[in-house]
């Protein structure tokens, strides 16, 4: 490790940071966002590099000559084969290679002559921005950090498209403030040395799917392996969500064959239904060295709690507000017990399993099979045949499809087959949100539509990468929070190797009316027991969530009394304010308030948490 800062002493799990070229202009820039124990890792010339909050355990340099190399996340990279890699590096293209071989989840930056290289993960679940702040090009990993520094409000229009159930891609990845630029996941960004010139080159494509599963698995299991690795190889005590389903159950199998001691955390649901505990109490019988926590139902926090108290510094609005207690309230009683790292099984849904879609162009290629597979999913999801028909002979190119719905957006929401067999689900608005956001929301998503190209080619592929960015923009704000509870949350599936190996499974093999997650099933054979790879199912809990919207409805008035966004002129808080004195109004159980509170109470924690920042 290179020598930091003394003024160490940020707790893991929350690592965040500037990246500066090694210019005088840019070094003078860098002392506005000095704060009270922030740490500097500095240029060949003693300028400022990288300025911001780290854990000495998060980061790991390397420097050669004038090359400065900083891996900063969890990557269980050695330290002399990170020098050898700057020793020999000639070209920033010559990272791609190295980020795509890595384990773990992390940003990789780099300095080369006079060239400044910073991206994040292939996931989502790390990112990176840019700005230019006193004619000076600045990368941060969080948006929010230059906007401060800036002075600015979050955008109008971007406010208006956060409102949309759900914004679709491109329009969820932007920043909230028009002079910020969000970097896409699959890019790095390159800061030209004379400190303005700024371009983004794509390092991270996914792979074809085209590997058979009794291939792959092995490949998926060597990639969990790692993952888990990552986290535990230093031992110590580390926590385990084990809900008794598939992903859960795979990664606590895993991190019991590590130094680490385990203590395994279920959470059994209120609903009589919820057989949660009893396939995690089968898994604990083949666990005898593992400590089992079984929390008390009825302690456990119901969706939409606490939203009134919600201060957690974030960079955009996230519907992962919504859960924000649930997931936060078993962490102090697992760091009482010794945890320093909470991991979890979230993201197995998105890279285990995958998108229906798939089947639109597998009919066009193997039409006998895909009819075949299409009748199972009829049955399994209850889809009308007239549905299923227009779904799948629906070809309209992306770009055309976002055009669509833009005409759209007052409609009842779309059919689940539509979403299931299309580019994903149609964005709405509904009757709290006004003329005037509607406007500057449909704005947005025609200008997107006369540029936008999809995530992949093949809806299948681009709705599960669409899927697994948008869970990771969650886990990176329930991981921010997390850390600031005391005990830092890890989520091994959204590693890229392991989402690369996911990825490319055939989808014929992966996604079946007839079996329920096959890929992981197949990849843990072995080490996870048979009898616990039998469940085909996992617990919901909608009661939970219906409760809540009972049970809050008081903070839910509350909400709207004082809104911020019926301030700004986006909606109707009268509506609102009517919703929430009838929880059980028609669909409101399908979530389409959660866009709405999650724009609410991050403008409010922004009032909180966000007063502005005297310019040096």
């Amino acid at each position: 490790m290179t020598d930091l800062h003394e003024s160490a002493g940020t707790g893991p799990g929350d690592a965040h940071f500037t990246v500066f070229t090694d210019r005088a202009d840019a070094a003078a820039v860098a002392r506005s966002f000095a704060r009270p124990g922030s740490r500097t890792l500095a240029h060949a010339s003693g300028r400022p590099w990288l300025v911001g909050h780290w854990h000495d355990s998060e980061v790991l340099t390397a420097d050669a000559g004038d090359v400065r190399l900083a891996v900063v996340g969890c990557c269980p990279v050695p330290a002399d084969e990170l020098r050898r890699r700057a020793a020999r590096l000639r070209d920033l293209a010559e990272l791609d290679a190295l980020a795509r071989s890595l384990p773990g989840s992390f940003h990789l930056v780099a300095a080369l002559d006079g060239q400044v290289r910073v991206q994040g993960t292939a996931s989502g679940l790390r990112l990176v921005f840019h700005a230019e702040i006193d004619s000076v090009r600045v990368a941060a990993t969080r948006a929010d950090t230059l906007a401060a520094v800036l002075g600015l409000d979050p955008d109008l229009e971007e406010l208006a498209v956060r409102l949309l159930w759900p914004a679709p891609y491109p329009l969820s990845e932007t920043s909230m403030w028009r002079a910020v630029t969000a970097v896409a996941p699959q890019d790095a960004v390159i800061l030209a040395g004379d400190g303005r010139g700024v371009r983004h080159t794509r390092w991270w494509t996914p792979p074809e799917p085209v590997r058979p599963l009794a291939a792959a698995a092995p490949l998926i299991r060597e990639a969990l392996e790692e993952a888990v690795g990552a986290r535990t190889r230093q031992g110590g005590v580390v926590s385990c969500d084990l809900s008794g389903g598939l992903d859960s159950t795979s990664v606590c199998f895993l991190a019991d064959r590590s130094p680490a001691r385990l203590v395994a955390s279920t959470w059994p649901g209120r609903d009589p239904a919820d057989t949660d505990l009893a396939w995690a109490e089968r898994a604990m019988g083949y666990l005898p060295d593992v400590e089992h926590v079984v929390w008390d139902a009825d302690a456990s926090p119901l969706v939409y709690e606490d939203l009134l108290g919600i201060d957690d510094l974030l960079d955009e609005p996230t519907i992962g507000v919504m859960d924000r207690s649930r997931v936060l309230h078993h962490l102090p009683g697992l760091a009482a017990r010794g945890s320093r790292l909470h991991l979890t099984g979230i993201g197995g849904d998105h890279v285990a399993w995958c998108s229906e879609a798939y089947y639109h162009r597998l009919l066009r290629t193997r039409p006998l099979f895909a009819l075949r597979q299409l009748r199972g999913f009829r049955a399994l999801w209850q889809w009308p045949l007239g549905g299923m028909v227009r779904a799948v002979a629906d070809s309209r190119p992306y770009g055309k499809w976002l055009t669509d719905a833009a005409g759209h957006l007052r409609d009842p929401l779309a059919p689940t087959v539509a979403t299931g067999l299309g580019w994903g689900m149609a964005p709405r608005l509904f009757g709290w949100v006004t003329h005037e956001a509607d406007r500057m929301a449909r704005r947005a998503l025609l200008d997107a539509a006369a540029t936008a190209s999809p995530l992949h080619p093949d809806r299948g592929l681009h709705a599960d990468l669409e899927q697994i960015r948008s869970c990771g923009r969650v886990i990176r704000q329930w991981d921010r929070m997390a850390a600031r509870a005391g005990l830092p949350m890890a989520s091994p599936f959204l590693d890229d190797r392991v989402i690369e190996a996911c990825l490319a499974v055939r989808p014929s093999e992966r996604v079946t009316p007839w079996q329920y997650k096959p890929v992981l099933s197949a990849a843990m054979r072995g080490i996870v027991p048979d009898t616990c790879l039998r469940r085909a199912n996992k617990a919901t809990a909608a009661m939970d969530a219906s409760d809540g919207l009972r049970r809050h409805r008081a903070d839910l008035q509350a909400l709207w009394e004082d809104s911020r966004l019926e301030r700004l002129g986006l909606v109707d808080g009268a509506e609102l304010r009517r919703l929430a004195r009838r929880p059980a109004s028609k669909g409101l159980s399908d979530a389409i308030l959660y866009s709405t509170i999650a724009a609410e109470v991050w403008l409010r924690a922004m009032d909180r948490s966000h007063p502005p920042v005297p310019r040096p």
